[in-house]
């Protein structure tokens, strides 16, 4: 999640702003970028534990030693909770201490793959030190809430204690999830409408590809993806497939206005998180914000409300991809690769939105909420998603073919997919193969996820 904003930002005082500051996502294809978000989770090589923030081996220590590599701390009531470094990347941190890459906005997929080696061989380093370890699946193995060291960000607070008037799950959305996100550019207002739809409705399709999180307190819980499921009791305010995305008329102005409606969690002013859970951007426009009577708000605080919104895709100045689980490394290049290949090449995005034009709204919800469950084996109508994985990869592939970006060795983008291919193919799911090792190899000792599946 985000750093505290640097600076108020311009007044907000006609609702046009607001549109205007997604229309500013508007480029053109040869400005075009994709930027990678990846989170795992920290835990101690001594005893498997999570890592509080506090102590010689914390997450505090953590982050200070990644400043040896040019990272600048971000501090927050003395406390160190983000970095930050001049190639427009950032360190951030979950409620539970899981340590997010925010990627820098890049030209192709082979210099996602760098800038995430890069950073796996830098936490690599520090983790070393320390004694510490990283893991990447979508939910964490064997902790129990209580085991979970809240981090000291005064968001986190609000959110605490707000997330379970409203759903079952929400504290474990916090503590106890990691994701891998892809975040992609548009050129129009008729892109940006084109790619959401396409990207919403083919949201289950990358749950079932990067379903990886079949364990729970230790034990096998009944799902692909727990972590996908975990999103279904979250928020209903603020969370789920967006129907009216798929309605005549929808664009900025239709966005706008559904933020508009997403009760807020806080306002940041002076360095401090004021609670505003509950309350109303409407009325903060007019001045009627109880928890700031008489102040109207700054863009920064639109662009601080406008992360507190958590769809399966979400519309900033660029399209956040927000449907996978966390995997291994050779795995979290895959999401940018997939979604490049279909939203960056117009052959491709055409066959996806023709592939998804006359699915209705009970049919994405029905995938929606059977994908945590049966992953690809999840049906649409005749087809399991297998089905749909498998006719959707090669229409990635070919948009990464003939976007003929090159790598060093003189390769395009497509090997990225292989192993996207390798699981549809098959049709076993990482969570699968999880579960296999769990019934055999691994005798039921859970501890062996984090032998075998650490960074």
């Amino acid at each position: 999640m985000s750093a505290p904003p640097k600076s108020p930002g311009v007044p907000i005082t006609d609702r046009r702003q607001l549109v205007e500051y997604h229309e500013a996502g508007n480029k053109p294809p040869a400005a075009w970028r994709v930027g990678t978000e990846h989170e795992k989770f920290v835990f101690r090589h001594s005893d498997l534990r999570r890592v509080p923030y506090e102590g010689p081996d914390g997450i505090q220590a953590l982050l200070q030693g990644m400043t040896r590599f040019g990272w600048k701390p971000v501090v927050e009531a003395g406390n160190i909770i983000a970095l930050e470094n001049d190639a427009r990347c950032s360190i951030t941190l979950e409620p539970g201490g899981q340590f997010e890459l925010s990627g820098a906005p890049l030209e192709t997929v082979h210099q996602t793959c760098d800038e995430v080696h890069e950073h796996l061989r830098q936490v690599r380093e520090v983790c070393d030190e320390l004694g510490l370890g990283m893991l990447g699946l979508g939910f964490d193995p064997k902790s129990r809430r209580e085991d979970v060291s809240w981090m000291p960000k005064g968001r986190y607070r609000i959110m605490r204690d707000y997330m379970p008037k409203r759903g079952g799950h929400g504290l474990d959305m916090m503590l106890r999830t990691c994701t891998v996100q892809a975040n992609l550019d548009y050129q129009s207002e008729a892109d940006m409408v084109k790619k959401f739809r396409a990207s919403l409705a083919l949201q289950p399709v990358a749950s079932a590809l990067f379903a990886n999180s079949p364990f729970t307190e230790g034990k096998p819980n009944g799902y692909q993806s727990y972590r996908s499921f975990v999103w279904t009791d979250l928020d209903p305010d603020r969370s789920g497939m967006l129907p009216f995305v798929f309605e005549d008329g929808f664009g900025f102005e239709r966005y706008v206005d559904y933020l508009l409606d997403v009760p807020m969690y806080f306002v940041y002013r002076d360095g401090n998180y004021i609670d505003a859970s509950g309350q109303s951007f409407r009325d903060f426009i007019a001045g009627k914000l109880p928890a700031l009577p008489g102040e109207v708000p700054t863009m920064t605080d639109w662009v601080d409300h406008s992360t507190t919104a958590f769809p399966e895709v979400r519309l900033k100045t660029y399209l956040e991809m927000r449907g996978a689980d966390g995997g291994p490394w050779r795995r979290l290049c895959a999401l940018p690769a997939l979604w490049v290949g279909l939203l960056y090449d117009q052959t491709a995005l055409d066959a996806a939105y023709d592939l998804i034009a006359d699915w209705t709204e009970t049919e994405r919800a029905a995938m929606r909420a059977e994908v945590p469950r049966f992953g690809l084996d999840t049906r649409i109508r005749s087809r399991t998603l297998r089905d749909v994985a498998l006719e959707v990869l090669d229409f990635a592939r070919e948009g990464l073919h003939r976007r003929a970006r090159r790598g060093q060795g003189g390769e395009d983008e497509t090997h990225f997919l292989d192993t996207l291919f390798s699981i549809a193919g098959s049709g076993r799911t990482p969570a699968s193969e999880l579960l296999e090792d769990f019934n055999t190899r691994w005798k039921g000792d859970i501890d062996k996820v984090y032998e075998e599946y650490a960074y």
